[in-house]
């Protein structure tokens, strides 16, 4: 699913270009997002219009002047500015604002729970069997994530370094350190790259790369308008949202926790003579400890 990459920030400056151009009502909507975007993302169309002095059809049908099919997608186009350029500090003032005087902990619970329920509606299935299809024929696996979601990286590397024989983690301070771990990387190979918001240049390298040389890349991201998924034959989906200045990625990795269990059933003749010796090396190197009988 090799495509374009957008530019997030590109939505703010597409609405500061066709300022001249909107009638009065727009322009109230317009100035308003201007100045407050950060709040505008998590406004409901009703919301913003009482903000900006307008009704809410008004508010829909400037959506749709701006290229939408309707309010949603631009406040998920909204809400990708927050995540992409916004810095630690205002994400975290936003984060107090939409927080108010709820209870944290319920709060980001539900959140995430309503994540994960949105990454099953919208994630593209034949997608993920195609990613499925693609790692378990691999000559050799290369997942690389950096910063944030090294986590993602190495919680998906400790697994399928379990179920297949060649398994590379790209652990990089440097491009060039980077490019070293790669060097062999090509046709008959996979790179699980996993990157969201605010996107990695050194995953974004890591995966133009390894399709310059003939690998089959996955990309693990939020959406197919990542600048991942410009270099992807595969490109997975999972939501990812700001809680304070840090990203939630429970949805990603639940989504990597499905990727593995159907690695596991694809290849479940294969993988259960290893797992049994595995058994074996666990109990003779109490690798984990024994309750008494």
């Amino acid at each position: 699913m090799r495509q374009m990459s957008f530019m997030k920030c590109d939505l703010i400056h597409s609405i500061r270009e066709r300022m001249p151009s909107l009638s009065k009502s727009q322009k109230a909507i317009a100035v308003y997002i201007l100045e407050h975007y950060e709040k505008a993302a998590y406004m409901t169309a009703a919301k913003l219009g009482e903000y900006a002095g307008v009704s809410e059809s008004t508010v829909v049908r400037f959506a749709i002047e701006m290229g939408f099919e309707g309010y949603p997608g631009m406040q998920e186009a909204l809400r990708d500015v927050v995540r992409t350029c916004l810095t630690a500090v205002q994400r975290m003032e936003i984060t107090n604002d939409r927080l108010g005087n709820h209870d944290v902990l319920d709060r980001v619970l539900e959140d995430d729970i309503e994540r994960i329920r949105s990454t099953q509606e919208q994630i593209d299935r034949a997608q993920f069997a195609q990613a499925v299809d693609a790692i378990c024929r691999a000559k050799s696996v290369y997942i690389a994530g950096v910063r944030a979601t090294s986590s993602l990286a190495s919680f998906l590397y400790f697994n399928c370094n379990l179920i297949f024989p060649d398994v590379k983690l790209i652990v990089t301070t440097s491009g060039n350190e980077m490019f070293e771990q790669m060097l062999h990387i090509g046709a008959g190979d996979v790179l699980i790259a996993i990157s969201f918001p605010r996107y990695s240049k050194r995953v974004i390298d890591a995966a133009r790369y390894a399709s310059e040389n003939g690998a089959h890349i996955v990309a693990v991201t939020d959406s197919v308008q990542s600048p991942l998924a410009e270099h992807a034959d595969s490109v997975l989906t999972a939501k990812s949202d700001m809680v304070s200045f840090i990203d939630s990625l429970v949805a990603p990795l639940s989504l990597l926790n499905a990727l593995v269990v159907s690695i596991v059933q694809k290849k479940q003749s294969e993988l259960a003579p290893t797992f049994d010796r595995l058994e074996r090396i666990w109990d003779a190197y109490e690798v984990y400890e024994k309750e008494d009988d």
